[in-house]
């Protein structure tokens, strides 16, 4: 038998017959590989698929749809902004979404509003997909569509009703809480915090996170300041605590504005860490490498899109029986040279 790259244009495309002849095995074994099935042994997936590598056998995805009532593919609602935290969610989401099996669609939303995700909605639901994720960090208002497939909701309570929801969050309260808790450590009094856009859910988790912290060690709560996610949100914020001198330390809700934060704190003469420490959120690679290295939560971007995935695959092919439980995400604060105890009160 050729390989798919030896045969010739003219002969006929194998079949999964032919796939399960070379493999071995039954062609109902072939389906079940092929199409990501459960009860198939380790060995014979390897048959198959080898079987498949070497015929150039392509399933034919169409054929299946029609047969199962299913597309094998998952829609994704998605905020249209290159940001880090939304942007690696949205990677991560279409690893997982692949390794399982599925193709994926995407529609992004340019603000978040209740009619950009009606309209995304209604998208995938023309393209037929089997389940939808909505990564969508802003939802306000009501969602005139009810979708009839499942729905996975990351990070955010559900903002809208369909045939079936299932949540997973991303800890970012528990995140918030230990960032504020490691500065409460190290000795500061109290901890001030640089939120983000009040209308995303995020930002909401972040603060009750940082007020949990700060009201469990009986710490005064200062005034919130307010940033867009940006550095230059965070440079703002810092210019204007630069020149209070009880300030210590600052949680800032997003690695960009701590960013920001620092570069003008450093401007107007304070030291970071040694007069005020900073901890941002995200966890972004290049905050190993700013001056001084950030201290930041990493967000599980990657175990909260597998573990989601997971979840409504399986209430897409099961759907009479309920998901297994969430698993909690991991709280990660990676400590580095932003941080240190305050400094010493004047005589």
């Amino acid at each position: 038998m050729t390989s798919g790259a030896e045969r010739g244009a003219g002969a006929p495309a194998p079949r999964s017959a032919d796939v399960a002849r070379v493999a071995g095995v039954s062609r109902k074994t072939v389906s079940r590989v092929l199409n990501n099935e459960p009860y198939v042994s380790d060995e014979a997936r390897r048959r198959v698929l080898a079987a498949a590598e070497k015929l150039g056998y392509r399933l034919n995805h169409a054929a299946r749809a029609l047969a199962s009532g299913r597309t094998r593919s998952i829609g994704v609602v998605a905020l249209g902004t290159a940001g880090y935290g939304t942007a690696s969610l949205l990677v991560h989401i279409e690893h997982a979404v692949r390794d399982a099996g599925y193709a994926l669609r995407i529609v992004n939303t340019p603000d978040g509003g209740p009619d950009g995700i009606a309209g995304a909605l209604e998208s995938l639901l023309e393209q037929g997909v089997d389940g939808i994720v909505v990564s969508e960090p802003i939802v306000e208002g009501k969602v005139q569509v009810r979708p009839d497939v499942p729905v996975l909701f990351i990070g955010a309570p559900p903002a809208f009703t369909a045939t079936r929801t299932v949540t997973v969050g991303v800890g970012a309260h528990d995140l918030a809480r230990a960032a504020t808790e490691h500065l409460l450590d190290l000795g500061h009094a109290t901890v001030h915090h640089l939120a983000g856009p009040r209308r995303w859910y995020a930002t909401r988790d972040r603060i009750e996170g940082w007020q949990a912290a700060l009201a469990a060690r009986g710490a005064h709560e200062p005034p919130l300041l307010n940033g867009d996610w940006s550095a230059a949100s965070g440079y703002a914020a810092g210019r204007a605590l630069a020149s209070d001198t009880s300030v210590t330390a600052v949680f800032a809700a997003g690695d960009e504005m701590a960013i920001g934060l620092i570069h003008a704190l450093r401007e107007a003469g304070r030291r970071v860490p040694q007069d005020i420490s900073v901890v941002g959120f995200d966890g972004n690679p290049v905050c190993a490498y700013v001056s001084p290295p950030l201290t930041t939560a990493r967000q599980p971007f990657e175990a909260a899109a597998r573990e989601g995935i997971r979840l409504l695959v399986h209430t897409i092919e099961q759907p009479d029986t309920d998901p297994p439980p969430a698993s909690d995400p991991p709280v990660e604060l990676i400590v580095r040279g932003s941080t240190a105890p305050p400094p010493p009160l004047p005589r």
